[in-house]
């Protein structure tokens, strides 16, 4: 272990932005690293290289007199243009007067965009969250004789700015927070149902904390504390005058449950201003239905509050740059990891597979149906795949290009091509010349790891795809998924450069076909996976829909009013409501995404998630609406009682087992009140669902299938139109 910061010393080296001298003389990092001029808008950014290790560069950049470093979207171009010089680096940003900071670090990994981790650090602030950070990267010369790698230095800014560490160490003090509220509950005999109980009360006090910082209930960011204090002000103490029963349950059930023209005229005074949610997370549950002596004393909730305020609670998607900040990230890994994996049969695949496979199933059967509505697009050498021959170099992941062209601004002339060292290009006629080619390849061409043979294996590979492409060979969007290029950014940019409007209708009709079923959801994973890829596609649609709708009115011929009418429509759905962004995540999660599985628990937070994904487009109280009904969409059940067909689903039905059992019959789904008025796409009854009733509460059957891609797998896209 590498010996403690002088605190005190890495503290004055902070506040007067001496850099050099607490990267080098305080971290042991390196002299070197070359300065750097980026221009962005106009606006040229003078970056100092302080310092180096093993060729991952810091660097510093001080605003010009009287203004601020840049916003965050000036700083992502920064970051690319730094990056096409100095793959891995740093940048520390800081205002003219020096008082504030920004550190920023670029995550990369393989399959996955890049993701962005700052930490500000401010004059006053005592700077222990930065200085625990700046832990991870110091360096001895024990170190230097062990051979320090350009991955061993990556991989400790990894373990310093990336979120996961503040999540684990959430999740490790909320187990303890979760044993210690369970033993407070009393009226629930059996264990099990104690503990969903115990996660279903976290569950929902962690929604209001999240929504609360947003001040969206009575205005107040600490409402559920202040309200606290005045029950207790007010009412006194005992079993029947306890905050759980005065106010927590009719919150949820009489208050965020429940209209406000439905709600009782007293609960104004006790609740204030709070929003009708929906959604059935504050509906009465069924353990509270069967247990109607549940009692939580006021101590669970102080000590529970106290946990919880020791966290920053960020309803949004920013970055988070402070150790005590929390987003609703952390709620699917609570459960993934609360989970008693070994005991369950409960695994969990990673953001990176859950992606990879998303992404070569949901956007080939987009590419499938749009050809349907718009064949000619799709012929070779039509608009869709001159793409791939105009510029092939764009669609290759940047791993791929290593050491052959990304080092030399994207020149797609292979003349350019950096060339192979003259005794490694020998052996590629003479295999007698193949000595030195399963050495460590040089670190200008590698990649992590990489030797000679595997550097030009990789770029053969590489060039054989690129002539298929500049060939115009590729007319196949599974040839994409094959030869590992990028299909998302294909797909943005067919789109996007869409030569008529009939193309971008072919894809919007597909976009809102498109069912993403996976029969095992858990917490989400895959369904959040088909989301990210389904969000950009459809707001590159609505984007394309602009653009032709303002062609169209620049255009001075003569036009029929019904011309495009369709994208006027989508259009106008998108302005109906609070804005664009909301209005896609609610379209997505209600016509695209289905999800099952057999823990009810699963479930629960699967559709928490969802709800705080819709609820964190909204900035102020009057831009909220009901939540929609997503009871439909992801439902706990068991996907293996062998029904593939809605036809089976029918014949079951008249068996007399399942008379006993009193199943409704399987019609059509009604679409909601609160769907119809998202705009969504019209039912399509692709899943059949029952429910059964056990013993003692009501157990969610889910049965029947789909035309599936892939069926009854992991994911399942099902064409039903």
């Amino acid at each position: 272990m590498p010996p403690p910061l002088d605190r005190a010393r890495v503290s004055r080296h902070l506040q007067s932005l001496d850099l050099r001298e607490l990267f080098i003389g305080e971290l042991g990092w390196d002299h070197g690293g070359a300065d750097l001029e980026v221009t962005v808008a106009g606006r040229t950014f003078a970056l100092e290289a302080i310092a180096h290790k093993r060729g991952l560069v810091a660097y510093r950049y001080v605003a010009d007199s009287d203004d601020a470093f840049p916003d965050h979207p000036v700083r992502q171009k920064i970051e690319r243009a730094v990056a096409g010089s100095v793959r891995e680096h740093l940048v520390v940003y800081a205002t003219s007067d020096r008082n504030t900071q920004c550190w920023q670090w670029v995550k990369r990994e393989v399959g996955r965009p890049d993701r962005t981790r700052t930490h500000i650090y401010s004059e006053g602030q005592s700077g222990e969250a930065l200085v625990q950070k700046l832990e991870h990267l110091v360096f001895t010369l024990a170190e230097e004789e062990e051979g320090i790698t350009l991955v061993e230095v990556s991989g400790r800014l990894r373990a310093a700015f990336d979120v996961e560490p503040v999540t684990r160490r959430f999740y490790d003090r909320f187990k303890q927070e979760h044993k210690a509220f369970l033993d407070f509950i009393e009226g629930i005999t059996a264990t099990a149902d104690r503990e969903w109980y115990a996660s279903l009360m976290l569950n929902r006090m962690m929604f209001i904390y999240f929504i609360q910082k947003r001040s969206f209930l009575d205005g107040d960011p600490d409402y559920l504390r202040n309200r606290l204090e005045r029950v207790r002000r007010e009412r006194g103490h005992g079993k029947f005058h306890s905050f759980y029963r005065v106010f927590l349950l009719r919150l949820f059930h009489g208050g965020l449950g429940r209209p406000e023209a439905d709600r009782a005229p007293e609960l104004a005074g006790l609740l204030g201003r709070v929003p009708y949610l929906n959604g059935g997370l504050f509906d009465v549950h069924d353990l509270e239905r069967d247990n109607t002596d549940i009692h939580i004393p006021d101590e669970a909730f102080e000590q529970i509050f106290a946990f919880f305020d020791a966290y920053q609670w960020h309803l949004d998607e920013r970055l988070l740059r402070n150790d005590n900040e929390i987003n609703p990230d952390v709620l699917g890994y609570i459960f993934e990891k609360y989970i008693n994996q070994k005991q369950m049969g409960a695994y969990y695949t990673k953001e990176d597979i859950t992606g990879y496979i998303c992404r070569n199933t949901v956007i080939p059967f987009l590419f499938d149906r749009a050809r349907r509505d718009c064949a000619i697009a799709f012929k070779p050498g039509g608009g869709v795949w001159r793409l791939l021959s105009d510029d092939p170099d764009r669609y290759f992941h940047d791993a791929v290009r290593h050491g052959i062209s990304d080092d030399l601004d994207r020149k797609t002339d292979p003349s350019a091509w950096r060339p192979l060292p003259p005794k490694i290009a020998a052996g590629l006629d003479d295999v007698s010349k193949r000595g030195a080619w399963n050495e460590p390849a040089g670190p200008e061409y590698a990649l992590p790891t990489e030797t000679w043979r595997e550097h030009v294996a990789r770029r053969q590979r590489y060039e054989e795809i690129r002539a298929k492409l500049a060939a115009g060979e590729v007319t196949c969007i599974n040839d994409l998924i094959t030869y590992n290029l990028d299909i998302e950014k294909f797909a943005q940019d067919v789109i996007a450069g869409s030569e008529g409007p009939e193309l971008v209708r072919a894809f919007w009709k597909a976009l809102r076909a498109v069912s993403v079923l996976d029969p095992t959801c858990g917490s989400g994973a895959f369904l959040f996976a088909a989301l990210n890829i389904l969000e950009p596609l459809y707001s590159t649609c609505l984007d394309a829909m602009r653009g032709f709708l303002d062609d169209l009115a620049r255009s001075r011929r003569k036009h029929r009013p019904e011309k495009l009418r369709d994208f006027r429509e989508a259009l106008a759905e998108v302005d109906r409501h609070a804005s664009e962004r909301y209005f896609i995540l609610k379209s997505i999660v209600i016509g695209n995404l289905y999800g099952v599985d057999i823990m009810e628990e699963a479930v629960e937070i699967c559709k928490l998630r969802l709800f705080l994904k819709l609820v964190s487009q909204l900035e102020r109280y009057d831009q909220i609406e009901p939540l929609p009904d997503i009871d439909f969409n992801v439902r706990a059940g068991n996907t293996l009682v062998g029904f593939t067909s809605l036809e089976k689903v029918k014949r079951a039905l008249g068996s007399n087992l399942v008379k006993q059992l009193s199943l409704p019959d399987i019609e059509e789904r009604p679409r909601s009140r609160t769907a119809r008025s998202a705009g969504s796409a019209p039912c399509r009854p692709s899943t059949a669902w029952t429910a059964a009733r056990s013993s003692k509460r009501r157990r969610n059957c889910a049965v029947g299938s789909t035309t599936c891609a892939t069926s009854w797998t992991t994911i399942s896209l099902a064409n039903t139109a």
